[in-house]
């Protein structure tokens, strides 16, 4: 029952994070259960059926807010869907001996990507009107979809960063579009999966617990959107997914103890520097211009 509780509050931060900044749900549920000691495909397919309820119930949310740009999430959702649903399969294919370096690689840097991106400082991009090209969003929503489904996250790594350097949509409505085109990406996962897998092979209690705590956090989360200094909070979440990602990978792969400790101990001074960045950015610029670009 305590764990249940455990991965309830990590679903809940989990959405937070995720309908706040418009990535990191499935980086850092994957990332959890991977430390729980699940099998890749396993978590990953963990966490996909529970993106059904949370992903709905997010881009519900943001569309009540009015940050859902519907042509983007038209473009992009049907691609992503069917990449995840292809790579769901290859995961599944692959043994965990051969899979748990692989998604541990993938999450770390995926981890490392969001740090950098919300701790260095960026000029904000200049909005341009013109609407995103469907040659753009199908093949971005393929490529997101793939990774997200092989790596337990990406789509929205992948998703919002592209949406947001593209200057076209403003970043609520980039962040409120990925998070509701997710909606069909997961559905495309989990049904990768569950032709796959066998669905016994999902643990019910974590997956209604990360769904739980996700559903409580979906309209909160929408709404900080419009508030919350994003750099700050990305910033410490990258930092998380990639100390937590280095003890994954470094086991998986015979890293020696020592070695381990010294990368820990380096990784934690790098996050603690890029969150006071992150922090100096938002009090000198303030909260509003302080969002990544």
């Amino acid at each position: 029952m305590e764990k249940l509780l455990v991965f309830g509050i990590f679903g809940l931060f989990a959405q937070l994070v995720d309908g706040t900044l418009g990535m990191a749900y499935g980086v850092t549920s994957t990332t959890l259960l991977l430390s729980a000691g699940a099998a890749p495909a396993v978590a990953s397919a963990t966490v996909h059926l529970a993106e059904i309820g949370t992903t709905l119930a997010s881009g519900t949310a943001h569309w009540r807010f009015g940050n859902v740009d519907w042509r983007t999430v038209g473009l992009m959702a049907v691609p992503g869907a069917l990449g995840a649903f292809a790579g769901a399969v290859v995961l599944s294919s692959l043994s965990a001996e051969v899979a748990e370096p692989w998604v541990a690689a993938i999450l770390f840097s995926l981890g490392l990507y969001i740090l950098v991106r919300f701790a260095r400082h960026r000029r904000p991009v200049k909005l341009d009107a013109r609407p995103l090209r469907a040659r753009f969003l199908a093949p971005l929503g393929v490529v997101a979809g793939t990774v997200d489904a092989m790596g337990g996250g990406g789509w929205g790594p992948i998703g919002t960063s592209s949406l947001l350097s593209s200057g076209r949509l403003e970043p609520r409505k980039v962040v409120g579009s990925v998070d509701t085109s997710e909606f069909l990406v997961s559905l495309g996962a989990s049904a990768g999966f569950l032709i796959s897998l066998s669905f016994a092979e999902v643990n019910a209690g974590w997956l209604l617990a990360l769904l739980a705590g996700g559903l409580i956090a979906a309209p909160i989360a929408a709404w900080l959107v419009r508030k919350l200094p994003a750099r700050v909070l990305g910033a410490a979440v990258g930092g998380l997914i990639l100390v937590t990602n280095t003890k994954t990978f470094g086991e998986s792969v015979g890293v020696p103890s020592g070695y381990l400790v010294a990368a820990y101990i380096a990784l934690v001074l790098v996050w603690a520097a890029a969150v006071v960045a992150a922090v100096i950015a938002v009090r000198r610029d303030g909260p509003a211009l302080a969002q990544p670009a």
